[in-house]
């Protein structure tokens, strides 16, 4: 046995040395240095590895290099910065040196800028382009929220937080209308005008931002506040894949308000003790809010017919009570190829159904849980609800259980685009599109309800209403791509667009109800119908928009390029002197880079100088406008039988055109150093003219006293900012960062033309009580977003306001006049900036993004009606009795209440972990965590200092309490 075991073990011992051995000697050592393919210098830092394997090494200072390879057929992979990475066989020769040239990737990256693409080094306009991977990471509400803080100019914000009912505020390069629409135009695989709904984070490969007028004039009409062109992913040849994504999300409050607590109160005010120790707006939190977010997709085919499919639920659920959207739905794109690849087939068809409940979420109910007296009860105690009398009270917790407010919406689009290239560079398509988003909303309220007893005489209330909305698109285009003796480069497009959209609603009401149990679907069974009470409303809104466009783009050599568009538009909106207008654009571009001073210049890679000027307009406002309207005037009894009147209620204006802005647009775009820094620098001037308002007429020649038409013009100035460095760059560790930075200024030119003329335009009329009149002033020479008023000078002993005179003087309130008011302060944001960081350890990585707004100020209401002891017996803020202490008279509009509205958040963290895998089934896989609006550093005592800054009103913090919330998230994303 002992003389087997040893054979056993000297054969084993052999066949281990043997294999070692011959291990050993298949091992070769490959040294060599890589170079620059075009000037010959070495390349330090270049990374090395043996694909397949974890070993690896780089270059060092004169670009030579040793590795180690298991055998001759290794493969060698060479990675650099800035450089075309290269995989080449090791071969049996121990010396191999290696070329790299200089990558063209980004600027080849297909970039789209409307009815077509362009490469990114064609570009000469002001675009933006930003691709999936580069999305905010986590969970987005809205697809606005991925590219929050990525374009500079471009302003997005969540206004009511996380609500999952409302929607973002979005808005470029500042406030230019005084009445028009003021979001940039969506557009979504060509759809102008598309709906958001239709879109899940998953589906979408790029977004694609028009920031200046020659890029946006393609659009014409609707081009004024930008253009954002949203690309879906689409079906691909291949193995079907599959991929599947998921999160969890959930929010928390970021801070609430500091009130007195019901101890506090009673020492306060103890004539208003009513024996409770009420908390509301903790009762108003979803402290178990959990959001949900599933989707898998599909894609396959071959060259020739693939396509790709998707389907997705989630569940969004607030921070506030009765506050939530359940959403289900799906995408399909097939595409398909023939006539030996002339004809090629696009098609899509979108859905989403979603319920929503609207009850929560009411700026309302947290404005009750902060001024709600907070020794009331909640209930009494046989279990009805307490209600307080107080100034503008109810019981925000008895509403939540005592009505309801439910929406039904289907939303579903269906395009397709037939293309058919008759001749070499020569290709005609056609694409047509229908949209129709419809629901159906529901409310009632108990007949035992506060707002039934206050409103209704103890009837209840039930409500109905429909809405349906229809766009239909059909556009043709022809589009031309030739090359001339490898000089000259053209590529045009010219077409015919076509746009109708319908808005159709209708809704009635009913009161007097016998019993709840029917709720509002008993509708005509309440009381109030027969006595003439009920109500029910209809009506029918349209338009039409037609268009002819085209655009040209040359480029001599990929150093001098020029782009020229024409786009000539018709719409039923404008009166009938001024039913067309045409929106012209011309942008060129200078690669300097590409010229023989400085090709070949190791330290700058590109330097490309652009200037544009474009024309657009803003036809973002209601139809009908140019015509005399009829309306009811009420009903009159004759002979025994009512009659209804109508007459009048708006001046007609065949005069009414579109509002026109004009753009010059001055451009930078650089590289340096191998591409490791790069960015661009724009500065831009528009004005816009033709400002649409509401004005004064005289009585007569005009039926009425004012008139919907075009006067005055509004002047903004500013400057853009993008860098974008790899900091490191290393086999197991990389460090990106990314800049943005903006600066805007406007002005308002002038509120006056020959018919009409005004001295001032006020705006954000403060809410009682007090009838502190508005807090804006706008002027001829002065800036949008002025606040006007009072100066602060003091109290006096008694807690009496006291104000500067023009003189300087102070004095009491009753004593300022007119002459003593002046600008205070401007609640329009000069400067927002961004700062992304990506860093990459191995299979980890970690993003960093901080963004902000300076250069603001902010008028707290909040502070300015509950931070004053007036405000008793409601409840007020602590501020009233610490901050505002000295204050003993109500509230008075003035300096006092301004606050610097300047921050900085640390906005989003996601830190993710990258699986490795080597089997048949899973390609890919990615856990991650996430957190949003997680540090906020500012000097303003309010919940959030990020306001809307869109329109007219901004820089007004409303006295509404609805929390802005942290979020955290868990994901998970999968391919197989």
């Amino acid at each position: 046995m002992r003389s087997t075991f040893s054979m056993r073990m000297s054969w084993l011992s052999f066949l281990m040395l043997l294999t070692t051995s011959l291990t050993y000697a298949q091992s070769i050592t490959i040294k060599g240095k890589v170079i620059d393919a075009k000037d010959n210098t070495p390349l330090p830092g270049v990374t090395i590895r043996v694909v397949g394997t974890t070993t690896g090494t780089s270059t060092v200072a004169d670009g030579t290099y040793s590795i180690s390879v298991p055998n001759a057929t290794a493969q060698l992979e060479f990675s650099y910065i800035g450089y075309e990475p290269i995989v080449l066989t090791a071969g049996s020769n121990p010396t191999l040196n290696v070329q790299m040239k200089l990558s063209s990737k980004t600027l080849d990256d297909v970039v789209v800028v409307g009815y077509g693409t362009l490469k990114r080094k064609e570009i000469t306009n002001a675009v933006s382009s930003i691709k999936a991977e580069d999305f905010n990471a986590g969970g987005a509400r809205s697809p606005m929220d991925l590219v929050q803080g990525k374009v500079p100019g471009l302003s997005i914000t969540r206004v009511n937080g996380n609500n999952p009912n409302a929607s973002a505020s979005v808005q470029m390069r500042g406030i230019a209308t005084l009445s028009g629409a003021v979001a940039p135009l969506i557009v979504i695989d060509g759809v102008p005008g598309g709906n958001l709904d239709l879109l899940q984070q998953d589906d979408i490969a790029s977004i694609d931002v028009l920031r200046d007028g020659s890029a946006a004039a393609i659009y014409g009409t609707r081009g004024t506040g930008g253009v954002i062109l949203i690309t879906t992913k689409k079906g691909r040849s291949g193995d079907p894949q599959y991929n599947f994504a998921s999160y969890l999300q959930t929010d928390a409050v970021a801070k609430r308000p500091e009130i007195l607590n019901a101890d506090e109160f009673r020492k306060l005010s103890p004539a208003n003790d009513m024996g409770g120790n009420t908390d509301v707006y903790n009762e108003l939190i979803n402290k178990q809010n959990v959001s949900q977010y599933y989707t898998l997709n599909a894609s396959g085919g071959t060259d020739k017919s693939n396509y790709r499919g998707a389907v997705f639920f989630n569940r969004a659920e607030g921070i506030a009570k009765r506050n939530n959207r359940t959403q289900y739905g799906g995408r399909l794109n097939f595409n398909q190829v023939g006539l030996q690849g002339k004809l090629t087939m696009q098609a899509n068809l979108v859905a989403n159904f979603n319920k929503a409940d609207l009850l929560g979420g009411s700026a309302g109910d947290f404005e009750q849980a902060v001024q709600r007296n907070p020794t009331a009860p909640i209930r009494n105690a046989d279990g009805s609800f307490v209600e307080t009398s107080a100034f503008n009270n109810f019981n925000p917790v008895a509403r939540l259980e005592q009505e309801l407010s439910e929406r039904d919406q289907q939303t579903i689009q269906g395009d397709g685009k037939l293309s058919l290239e008759i001749l070499k560079g020569l290709r005609v398509s056609a694409f047509g599109a229908i949209v129709k988003n419809t629901w159906n909303d529901r409310q009632y309220r108990l007949r035992n309800s506060n707002s039934s007893k206050q409103s209704y005489e103890g009837g209840g209330y039930a409500y109905k209403g429909n809405r349906m909305e229809l766009d239909q698109t059909f556009e043709t285009t022809i589009d031309y791509n030739t090359t001339i003796n490898e000089d000259h480069t053209i590529s045009a497009v010219g077409g015919y667009s076509y746009f109708y959209n319908t808005v159709e609603q209708f809704s009635a009401n009913n009161s007097g109800f016998l019993t709840d149990a029917f709720q509002d679907w008993n509708l005509g069974n309440g009381l109030w119908r027969t006595l003439g009470r009920a109500g029910m409303s209809s009506n029918k809104v349209d338009y039409k928009l037609v268009a002819f466009f085209a655009r040209a783009n040359y480029s001599f050599r990929q150093k001098y390029f020029a782009q020229v568009i024409i786009r000539r538009e018709g719409s039923s909106k404008f009166g009938e002197n001024n039913k067309w207008a045409n929106f012209p654009a011309a942008s060129v571009g200078w690669a300097i880079s590409e010229e023989d001073f400085l090709k070949g210049n190791r330290s700058i890679n590109q330097l490309k100088l652009r200037v544009g000027y474009g024309v657009t307009g803003n036809s973002g406002f209601t139809s009908y406008n140019s015509l005399v309207l009829l309306g009811t005037g009420g009903a009159y009894l004759q002979n025994g039988s009512w009659y209804e009147t109508f007459g009048p209620s708006r001046n007609p204006n065949p005069d009414l055109r579109w509002e026109k802005k004009g753009e010059w647009n001055v451009g930078v775009d650089f590289g340096l150093f191998n591409n490791r820094i790069s960015g661009s620098f724009d500065v831009y001037q528009r004005d816009t003219k033709d400002l649409l308002g509401t004005f004064e007429t005289q009585l007569p020649p005009f039926v009425t006293n004012t008139i919907y038409t075009n006067v005055g013009s509004i002047r903004n100035r500013g400057f853009e900012v993008v860098l974008s460095g790899v900091v490191v760059q290393k086999k197991d560790f990389g460090y990106t960062t990314d800049i943005t930075f903006n600066r805007q200024r406007n002005e308002v030119l002038s509120l006056s033309n020959e018919l009409y003329r005004v001295d001032r335009l006020t705006y954000g009329d403060l809410p009682s009580p007090g009838n502190l009149g508005p807090a804006i002033r706008v002027v001829e020479g002065g800036q949008m977003g002025n606040f006007y008023g009072k100066r602060f000078a003091g109290f006096d002993d008694a807690g009496n306001w006291l104000f500067y005179k023009k003189d300087g003087s102070k004095v009491l309130a009753g004593a300022i006049t007119e002459d003593d008011l002046g600008v205070i302060g401007n609640g329009v944001p000069k400067m927002m900036f961004s700062w992304n960081n990506n860093l990459r350890y191995k299979n980890w990585d970690l993003t960093l993004f901080w963004r902000g707004k300076l250069g603001y100020d902010i008028l707290n209401l909040k502070e300015m009606y509950f931070g004053n002891q007036t405000w008793i017996p409601n409840n007020v803020l602590k501020s009233a009795i610490t901050k505002h202490a000295a204050l003993k008279v109500p509230a008075q509009y003035s300096d006092y209440y301004l606050e610097p509205g300047g921050f900085v958040k640390l906005d989003n963290v996601a830190l993710g972990y990258n699986f490795k895998f080597r089997g048949n089934y899973i390609r890919n896989m990615r856990v991650y965590v996430a957190g949003r609006n997680l540090v906020t550093i500012t000097d303003y005592s309010g919940l959030d200092p990020e306001l809307e800054d869109n329109g007219a009103t901004t820089g007004i913090d409303g006295r509404g309490f609805y929390p802005r919330t942290r979020s955290y998230t868990l994901g998970l994303t999968l391919g197989f």
